[in-house]
């Protein structure tokens, strides 16, 4: 598992958990304001951008080795923020980790499945028995680029990295990656799952995003506690997109809840 640090190492820790097909660069636009105060961890999921197992994707086993990983750099307690699918093994550790996680940040993370926009035919094809294979191998970099737009409403330059990273992933990981965050939202919904966990819980949506529908953000607001924040014209990358915006809201969502 790669592992990014910044900041000061005596400070109070932030975990950050990016998405499905997304580099850990993805959180480059906001660590600089997060590193001034806080010890900002990032972290790389199974086969992400390299050849991995054939199990544990699923996304208890996700967040198990995430904290056990945080465990092993001697991390007591951390504010754990998640970007969409990120966001749900940012709630698997929530709900396996009680003692470790003081407070969650969700940032477009769809609650449950009726929230999902549509993807585009081409999109659906990836997951098709035979079409799916024949895709991936296909996938160039101009192919990469335009899925990804979807990610993005504001105009924004696509890093690099995120097509390295996609061009690194194996089909296997991508497809049963996929198919896990969908059993596991199948299974409970995210607000469900984090009513009865007792944290501060902060909420970050993109009213544009064009993968999830904004409108369903509000099924957050009958979380006790929690804290929903809409970013007019953003997108589904808001750290990307508007960066000073993400940042002051975790920010303060930090200094509120402290670790």
């Amino acid at each position: 598992m790669q592992m990014v640090e910044d900041g000061r190492p005596d400070a109070p820790a932030l975990l950050l958990i990016q998405n499905a097909a997304t580099p850990i660069a993805l959180w480059d636009p906001v660590v600089e304001a997060l590193a001034g105060a806080y010890r900002v961890i990032r972290v790389d999921l199974l086969d992400h951008g390299r050849p991995g197992p054939a199990a544990g994707y699923d996304v208890p086993a996700q967040a198990s080795r995430v904290g056990a990983a945080l465990d092993g750099l001697g991390v007591g307690r951390v504010t754990v923020i998640g970007h969409s699918s990120g966001g749900m093994v940012a709630t698997a550790l929530a709900e396996q980790w009680p003692g470790l996680v003081a407070a969650l940040a969700l940032i477009n993370t769809g609650p449950s499945t009726d929230a999902k926009i549509p993807d585009a035919p081409v999109t659906r094809l990836l997951t098709a028995p035979l079409a799916g294979p024949l895709l991936w191998r296909l996938k160039t970099e101009g192919a990469i680029r335009k899925a990804a737009q979807t990610g993005f409403t504001r105009p924004v330059d696509i890093p690099d990295a995120v097509i390295a990273h996609v061009q690194g992933m194996t089909y296997r990981s991508f497809t049963a990656t996929m198919r896990a965050y969908w059993d596991y939202l199948r299974q409970r919904s995210i607000p469900d799952r984090i009513a009865g966990l007792g944290l501060p819980v902060l909420v970050i949506f993109g009213t544009d995003d064009r993968r999830w529908r904004s409108a369903s953000a509000a099924a957050y607001r009958d979380v006790p506690g929690a804290r929903v924040e809409l970013l007019p014209g953003v997108g589904h990358t808001p750290m990307v997109e508007d960066p000073p915006a993400t940042a002051k809201l975790l920010l303060d969502f930090a200094a509120e809840h402290p670790s």
